[in-house]
């Protein structure tokens, strides 16, 4: 799902980013690109009084896989609970496919949610964490039980669907996660640093089985990270985010096609789009917004 955007070999002055003073993003506007959810003018304040996000503008378009590239403390995790309506925003807009979503109201598409951390029940097995999200929405029994094997299936887990989560790796866990998030088939998918505290090899195969997971669900996924390399690997646009309070500082079309595999991750072109978004966040923390 690339973006078909000619564009050179660049030096690193050359880098084409969409900066606070062009808000010109490098994703050509098409008559398909009306957004699936849009957030305007949105700001985050809490309690304490800490301003976590203002005046962020972001448009998420159906398929696209979209990370949020930033600081530790710049909001990325805020603006997934804000989209999945785990918070609600101090100012602005949350719009859905073009509908205003007023605070409090449920009309909203149904969204998955991975959290950093597994959150499994570590009294239940595996299929049991899997078929909680359809339970709660009152699935027959039988047919939630279906549907998570399924899900499993797609996560490569079948064979330990009677295991209990203190029985499986890291990786593992992560991956009944996921697909907990993808057995309600939700058209949303957020990913707050799924991958964040597992080792390098297993992260690595890890991006490979989400591309290959989105590539044939066609999700729209919103993924957090930290990690330049992640978010240029798996991402179709990155949106680089300022120090708190966050704004967007930057969007960057990642224009290599799909699948990408390791001959991707070792070549030319992952090297340069890696050097532009890291230019960018480095523009973006010294940003005195």
């Amino acid at each position: 799902m690339g973006f078909a955007i000619a564009q050179p070999i660049l030096q690193p002055h050359e880098c084409p980013l969409t900066d606070i003073s062009s808000r010109t993003s490098l994703t050509p506007p098409t008559a398909a690109s009306t957004p699936v959810i849009a957030l305007q003018g949105v700001a985050k304040r809490f309690a304490n009084g800490t301003l976590a996000l203002d005046q962020l503008d972001v448009a998420i378009r159906n398929g696209e896989f979209v990370s949020l590239l930033g600081p530790s403390g710049c909001g990325k995790s805020t603006v997934l609970r804000l989209i999945a309506g785990l918070a609600e925003s101090t100012r602005g807009t949350i719009s859905w496919s073009g509908a205003h979503r007023k605070k409090h109201r449920p009309d909203k598409p149904k969204v998955g949610f991975v959290f950093q951390e597994p959150t499994l029940m570590p009294w239940a097995t595996v299929l049991r964490n899997v078929t909680l999200p359809l339970e709660l929405e009152g699935v027959e029994r039988r047919l939630a039980a279906q549907r998570a094997a399924e899900a499993l299936e797609r996560v490569g887990l079948t064979s330990f669907r009677d295991a209990y989560p203190r029985e499986l790796s890291g990786g593992m866990k992560m991956r009944v996660s996921i697909a907990r998030a993808l057995v309600t088939d939700p058209p949303l998918l957020l990913m707050d640093e799924p991958f964040s505290a597992l080792d390098e090899i297993t992260r690595f195969k890890l991006n490979n089985d989400l591309l290959e997971l989105w590539r044939a669900a066609r999700h729209t996924v919103i993924f957090v990270t930290h990690s330049v390399f992640e978010s240029v690997y798996l991402s179709s646009r990155i949106i680089v985010m300022t120090p708190r309070p966050g704004r967007v500082f930057a969007e960057i079309a990642v224009d290599a096609p799909y699948p990408r595999d390791e001959s991707f991750r070792t070549s030319a072109e992952y090297a340069r789009h890696c050097r532009i978004a890291s230019q960018a966040l480095s523009r973006a923390m010294a940003s005195t917004l």
